[in-house]
């Protein structure tokens, strides 16, 4: 885990050593154990190094033998031994026993299409000096962040956006198209950046730089059309089982201390108990966050699965105070971030920082398994009932009862009938949208857009962000499809992100079994029965982990991870929320009516309706252009 930056002048201008100094400064939290620089000519690249797998010889910048390839390399390649071992046997000779080396190699012998080989998370920079070519890589499912510039005869590259903008030419002019995307889901999408100028590699994606031109091309693909043949349950569940122990053995491989992360859902306790299995006598290192809102804590559950498997557990309370680190992780976070949960994550990387380097969580549980049991079951009966009314009832008659009914976010989702009428007049396409646009509906930014807000983005569809996704799997089954956009969004761009920016804000390193590739590739294979079977979600997830794990884990009502946001804006934290979002001064009075905001907050704080999504949304956007503007 580190982080990466370089310099490619294409126009063989000399690198400007200083600025990419500069770059490598910024990204020090991700990397404190030491830095490495290449620099010849026209081409630079900057490494700041967590040292976690060979400490002495797995420095980098890292060459070949004759220095023509060079590498600087942000994850970890879990199968680097394997891959060891196969180029051996063709020649190689090993200097090092880190994972980079294996990089260098498998570039030599397998041309690009080495990435395919590669069993990790990783974002990868790879300069060719033979080809003057430089290639950026980014693995399958988007763990590692990898942002670049590209100007008309240069190339900057960087793990974070705060590197890039060292260089002072680079325009902060914010890409308009890219707020109002964040104002839908919470996260700018891939492959926009809240800057313009700037841009992210999507996951699975190389991009390749020479004098001549620069292009990118997706290197892999998620099946989820093709089903396989059925199986019996026994036999899925005995080669699910074999893919997630050994997921959990390769991430186990470390030259310094390792935990997990253990919230007391299904997912994490699953990967604490194959951990503690694994790991014999030695106690599995765990760190817990509680809250002092009982709807939202659950570490009773993590206390249960530590006391069974006997880990040296650690916990910390969250509470309002938690407004006191804003500031830092806004910086951390680089782009406007609305997912409230990002605070408990910067408090539990902390708290497990003090004990281990490496910590392996449950991340992707939810979007593999179909865990989002309210929201994935609710597709379903929207499915099967717009199959069974007719369209003209559906449009005609329920959609304009839903767009009279009155607003019931504080509801729990089945009983939101607005939403699910309104769901029904639409196809699954735009209903999947609208209930992923947790922050901000169109029709909200109707009223909360300014003329020349809405002017500028006119040509744009947010919908669009979705939709090509959409159009890659044409699956039947709702389900399936909609846990494939959620891989392709919500996972890399919400999900991923927090834990990255929040764990790599303490110089922690987090690993995902559950998102190793041949994993989700076999789980994307069965049929969705298998995953949401009636009302129960992970069927065969719970299933698989019956002999490991209590039933009062396995099967209780899901939780989620987040935050008490809605007593915190009417509590301790109203205040500070007022003075941000009303201020004579913020920025949001650029592109907001803030009439409409001072609504929203009225209806909030009478208790009758929840606006706080919307409400932590535009604060968190106005403390991103405090600190970024």
């Amino acid at each position: 885990m580190c982080g990466i930056c370089g310099i490619y002048n294409f126009n063989g201008r000399e690198v400007n050593k200083g600025l990419l100094q500069g770059m490598s400064n910024t990204l020090t939290h991700r990397g404190p154990d030491g830095e490495g620089f290449f620099v010849v000519s026209n081409i630079g690249l900057g490494h700041r190094r967590l040292s976690i797998i060979d400490l002495e010889g797995g420095k980098q910048p890292m060459g070949n033998e004759d220095g023509t390839i060079q590498v600087v390399f942000n994850g970890e390649i879990y199968n680097f031994l394997e891959l060891k071992k196969d180029l051996e046997a063709k020649g190689y000779q090993f200097r090092t026993k880190s994972d980079t080396e294996t990089i260098i190699y498998s570039y030599e012998e397998w041309g690009e299409d080495f990435v395919q080989r590669l069993r990790g998370m990783f974002a990868i920079a790879l300069w060719d000096a033979r080809t003057q070519k430089l290639s950026l890589i980014r693995d399958r499912l988007g763990k590692k962040p990898l942002y670049y510039f590209l100007g008309k005869d240069r190339l900057l590259f960087a793990s974070e956006i705060k590197a890039l903008l060292v260089d002072e030419t680079i325009s902060k002019e914010i890409d308009l198209n890219a707020l109002d995307s964040y104002l839908s889901f919470g996260y700018v999408p891939s492959p926009l950046s809240i800057f313009k100028a700037i841009r992210k590699l999507p996951p699975a994606h190389i991009a390749v730089c020479r004098p001549e031109g620069f292009s990118i091309r997706q290197y892999w693909h998620l099946d989820m059309e093709n089903i396989a043949s059925p199986k019996s349950e026994e036999e899925v569940l005995e080669e699910l089982r074999g893919l997630f122990d050994e997921a959990v053995r390769l991430r186990l491989i470390s030259d310094v201390p390792i935990g997990a992360f253990l919230s007391g859902g299904v997912d994490s306790s699953a990967v604490v108990a194959t951990m503690a299995r694994l790991m014999g006598h030695e106690a599995v290192k765990t760190a817990t966050i509680g809250f002092s809102d009982k709807r939202f804590d659950e570490i009773e559950y993590a206390r249960i699965v530590a006391k069974q498997y006997q880990t040296d557990q650690t916990e910390f309370m969250v509470n309002p105070d938690a407004l006191e680190v804003l500031e830092d992780i806004v910086w951390h976070l680089d782009e406007p971030f609305a997912d409230a949960s990002a605070i408990p994550t910067y408090y539990v990387s902390k708290m497990a920082r003090q004990k281990v380097t490496v910590v392996l969580s449950g991340d992707g549980g939810d979007e593999t398994f179909a865990g989002y049991i309210n929201r994935y079951h609710m597709i379903q009966i929207e499915d099967s009932l717009r199959k069974t009314l007719p369209r003209f009832i559906r449009q005609n008659i329920l959609g304009p009862i839903g767009e009279i009914y009155p607003q019931a976010d504080f509801l729990p989702r089945p009983f939101r009938l607005k939403r699910f009428l309104t769901n029904l007049s639409n196809n699954f396409e735009q209903a999947y949208f609208r209930d992923m646009s947790f922050y901000f509906l169109p029709e909200m930014k109707e009223k909360l857009y300014r003329s020349e807000f809405k002017s500028a983005i006119k040509d744009f569809n947010t919908f669009d962000i979705l939709g090509s996704h959409f159009k890659v799997n044409q699956n039947p089954d709702v389900t399936t499809r909609a846990q494939y956009v959620d891989i392709k969004t919500y996972l890399p761009e919400d999900i991923l992100v927090k834990v990255d920016r929040m764990s790599m804000a303490h110089s922690l390193e987090v690993r995902t079994p559950i998102l190793d590739h041949k994993l989700i590739e076999y789980v994307g294979s069965l049929p969705s029965s298998l995953k949401l079977k009636g009302k129960e979600s992970k069927y065969i997830f719970k299933k698989m982990m019956e002999n490991r794990l209590p039933k009062n884990i396995l099967y209780r009502k899901k939780q989620g991870f987040s935050v008490p946001l809605a007593s915190w804006l009417r509590g301790e934290m109203m205040g500070f929320a007022r003075e941000t979002l009303f201020s004579s001064r913020a920025w949001l009075n650029i592109y907001f009516n803030t009439g409409y905001i001072e609504n929203l907050w009225r209806r909030h704080q009478s208790g009758h309706q929840d606006y706080a999504y919307p409400l932590w949304g535009l604060m968190m956007f106005e403390l991103w252009c405090q600190k970024y503007c």
